[in-house]
């Protein structure tokens, strides 16, 4: 029996619960469809997802599917997005490619999981987040959030969801996870992880359990070099595994590998979980009895070997268990992996019989992606998405302390406001942050009409920080917000200075909440966990006593 220990608040939720609130395992099975494995080597191409640069299929794409199987593709927003019209003409093209040379549909894969990841373009709801809804606490609304990304994703024809993250973020130095984990307790993180797949996974698109088995208590980015991961296994079943049990029980039916290291499971060497039969085998098929597809993280990342090297890490992870490789738009390392699978079964290195059996999951997988229906295009954006996602903002912001007393709000009615945000920027290769627009202002000249709206770099240097020392004494009030002010320190000294100069002050962590620890004398400190509008205007109407502030802190703050 499935048991799901809700933190925010205290509940038991038991398996009877759970089927009659997210049903959508008791569906009637599809028809039975003809694709099965054969020895034919060329049948390791469905263990490979590809990826390619632009609008349209390339013909070198179309020419692989007409001479050899493909599992699928990895569409992402700065490389093949433009709207969703033409998402679904893109998806709807390759598919046909497909049908018309014999092969069961593509697994075309996007990373939707909202907040600071966004791979499918403006157009889609803007959703707040996981730690937003780890700051709610509520199954319920994940479970809905899942099932409005599942429905969003399936309208442009995207058959699997590379989410939710299953991370607990503990460590505050995360450069990676941070706001896409749902917290730092891992009851929470399961709970709330088992709702979000299970609704995505209601609107007949993949969920993808990720980053196996691990990534929150980490201080460095897999794309840039090997994250450590330095416990040993009692700790990682209390911490770190803990929610991937949760939601495999409850039936996610794909998991992704991290490329990190767990040198206690491997005599102190440093190997990536991706090419680890004792994480792949050893963990996730036998002890958590994961049956379903195992994909990788992406290839291209630093911490697996790139360039002549990257053929054995290909096969290495074959070897260790990985059904599928996660490739990007490079063609040339996607035929090394290809021919290195083959290499790989010519020399006897990859069993027939595993590779039949990563097939024979990839193929099951496919079958139940037939099986699913497609939603309209207007569903995309649609009003209901709409609330939901204000229904989060309004449910999440947070509020830390008020010890000067400023809340809610109490501008004189001529009084001058500023407000101070970083650019927008993706701080990670899994970031699209830089694609989302300010709405801070406008949210709140919907309260009050005289807020003036500065946006500084990232990493202010001084003569940013001295011309609003000398600035602040003009407003009657001074919004800042700030993003990793804890990684970046000229955002915390921008803080500190204005602290000094007197001015009443509110400070707002606009991802983690982390940040309060930079500026621990902030006296008024607010946490969104996220950029986009619907969290604006939440934090908006906040202020001014329009809503409650409902959220709690999903992760303790040092201060």
């Amino acid at each position: 029996m499935v048991i799901m220990i809700s933190f925010y608040p205290e509940t038991v939720i038991r398996n009877d619960v759970v089927e009659k609130r997210f049903p959508f395992e008791k569906e009637e099975p599809p028809e039975k469809l003809t694709w099965t494995p054969t020895n034919d080597p060329a049948q390791v191409g469905y263990q490979l997802l590809v990826a390619f640069a632009g609008t349209a299929a390339p013909p070198r794409l179309l020419d692989w599917l007409r001479t050899r199987p493909l599992g699928g593709i990895t569409l992402f927003r700065y490389r093949n997005v433009e709207n969703p019209c033409q998402v679904r003409q893109l998806t709807a093209a390759l598919q046909q490619a497909a049908r018309a040379a014999g092969q069961p549909p593509l697994l075309i894969c996007a990373d939707q999981e909202g907040g600071q990841l966004n791979a499918l373009g403006p157009a889609m709801t803007p959703f707040p987040g996981n730690m937003a809804l780890g700051a709610v606490g509520d199954a319920d609304l994940a479970f809905r959030v899942g099932l409005a990304l599942g429905r969003e994703c399936a309208a442009l024809g995207v058959n699997v969801n590379y989410a939710p993250s299953c991370d607990v973020n503990s460590n505050p130095q995360n450069p990676v996870i941070g706001a896409r984990s749902f917290g730092e307790n891992p009851a929470l993180v399961g709970e709330l992880a088992a709702a979000m797949a299970q609704g995505i996974q209601a609107a007949g698109v993949v969920s993808v359990a990720k980053h196996f088995p691990g990534h929150g208590d980490t201080v460095s980015d897999s794309h840039h070099g090997i994250p450590v991961v330095a416990h040993d296994e009692k700790r990682l079943w209390e911490v770190e595994l803990r929610p991937f049990r949760t939601v495999i029980e409850s039936g996610t039916k794909m998991v992704m590998t991290a490329h990190v290291g767990l040198p206690a499971l491997h005599d102190g060497r440093v190997l990536p979980a991706t090419l680890s039969p004792t994480v792949l085998q050893g963990l996730l098929r036998q002890k958590l009895a994961f049956q379903g597809v195992i994909v990788s993280d992406a290839m291209d990342m630093a911490a697996i070997t790139q360039g002549a090297g990257l053929a054995d890490d290909v096969r290495r992870a074959a070897q260790a268990g990985v059904d599928m490789l996660l490739m990007t738009d490079d063609p040339t390392t996607q035929e090394t992996a290809y021919h290195a699978l083959l290499n790989g079964l010519e020399t006897g290195a990859i069993s027939q019989t595993a590779t039949n059996a990563s097939v024979q999951r990839i193929l099951a997988l496919k079958q139940w992606v037939a099986a699913q229906t497609q939603p309209d295009l207007t569903v995309i954006g649609c009003e209901e998405h709409r609330r939901l996602a204000q229904e989060v903002g309004n449910r999440s912001v947070t509020l830390v302390r008020d010890e000067a007393g400023l809340l809610p709000l109490r501008v004189p009615a001529d009084g001058r406001i500023a407000v101070i945000l970083p650019t927008f920027q993706n701080l990670t290769p899994a970031d699209t942050s830089a694609s989302e627009k300010m709405t801070l202002g406008r949210a709140l000249r919907q309260y009050h009409p005289y807020v003036d709206e500065y946006v500084i770099p990232q990493q202010p240097d001084e003569s940013h920080i001295s011309a609003f020392r000398a600035r602040a004494g003009q407003y009657d009030l001074v919004i800042v917000g700030t993003m990793e002010a804890s990684r970046q320190p000229s955002q915390a000294e921008m803080v500190n200075v204005l602290l000094d100069a007197g001015a009443p002050l509110i400070t707002v962590a606009l991802r983690t909440p982390y940040d309060l620890a930079a500026y621990p004398r902030a006296h008024t400190h607010i946490c969104t966990y996220s950029i986009q509008e619907p969290a604006m205007r939440a934090l908006a109407a906040a202020l001014w006593g329009e809503i409650s502030f409902q959220g709690k802190l999903p992760v303790r703050i040092a201060v």
